[in-house]
């Protein structure tokens, strides 16, 4: 006869709440396998073990990401939004400290005009030859032929009209002549020499019509303007002024319909400030090489 409640006798579970150890009366009933409980509870104990591992892991990673967060945060938070007098001095660089790119363009090219601006940057050497070289002049499909030269100190034996006075008044250091020819027609160009482009431009603006550069003569060319009505012109760049004188050399007078007279004098008169404007680029480009 059987005491006791019916129904399958429950498993005892060490871990688990209210399991119950099965108990006998006697000793003739199986004994607990103690060996394999045993096993069972270190078994456990591995996996509780590895879960606080896991676990604890998973807990610092949170943290550090929270951290690193933080910093963005402060780093760049409300402070990217603050007018730049309100950030850290940190936060700007140095006006003082040098800068460490290389710079990206190349620095301004050299001013040619300056070179011919005044004696202290104008120092390459000059003469008639120089200003004018070799035996023709070709413009466009026109041909001009190169006849005397003349340099001096005294810029008054070159000049004739008001034009002397007006020299000597603005300190003139230097006047070169050279004369061309073409057929019946002459011109001589002259170029006169300053210490600065004030002094030039002073010239340019006080030259009346009757401040002329006397015509030069010979080695081929005839006498001209010589009491005839001639044309003539009067202009400056830098430190240079330069005037041209052209007529026949018959004696005509020259009036408005002769273009040919109009048209030599300003071609003259172009290659003279292109011959300046040359000089310059040179001293310019000579300057920037060194």
């Amino acid at each position: 006869m059987s005491y006791g409640q019916g129904g399958p006798q429950s498993q005892w579970d060490p871990w688990k709440p209210n399991s119950q150890q099965p108990w006998t009366g006697g000793s003739d009933g199986p004994s607990p396998d103690w060996a394999a409980l045993a096993d069972a509870s270190e078994k456990r104990n591995r996996r509780r073990k590895l879960f606080f591992i896991v676990g604890g892991a998973l807990a610092t990673v949170g943290v550090g990401a929270a951290v690193t967060m933080a910093v963005v945060n402060t780093d760049g938070g409300d402070e990217a939004n603050r007018p730049t007098s309100s950030l850290p001095a940190t936060a700007l660089p140095s006006a003082s400290g040098t800068p460490s790119f290389a710079p990206t363009s190349a620095p301004p090219a050299l001013d040619p005009k300056e070179f011919v601006s005044s004696k202290t940057k104008d120092k390459a050497a000059n003469s008639p030859e120089l200003m004018f070289p070799g035996t023709q002049l070709t413009m466009g499909s026109t041909v001009y032929k190169k006849g005397p030269t003349a340099d001096s100190t005294d810029c008054t034996t070159g000049a004739q009209g008001t034009l002397p006075k007006v020299l000597t008044a603005n300190d003139c250091t230097r006047l070169m002549r050279v004369t061309y020819t073409k057929g019946d027609t002459a011109v001589t160009v002259g170029v006169a020499v300053f210490d600065t482009e004030a002094q030039a431009l002073k010239v340019k603006s006080q030259a009346d019509s009757k401040s002329i550069v006397k015509a030069l003569t010979g080695k081929g060319a005839k006498a001209f303007c010589d009491g005839a009505i001639c044309r003539s012109t009067t202009n400056s760049y830098g430190r240079y002024a330069y005037f041209t004188i052209t007529g026949f050399t018959d004696g005509k007078d020259v009036t408005t319909k002769d273009t040919a007279v109009f048209r030599m004098g300003d071609d003259l008169a172009e290659f003279t400030f292109q011959q300046i404007n040359r000089r310059g680029q040179a001293q310019a480009s000579a300057a920037a090489g060194g």
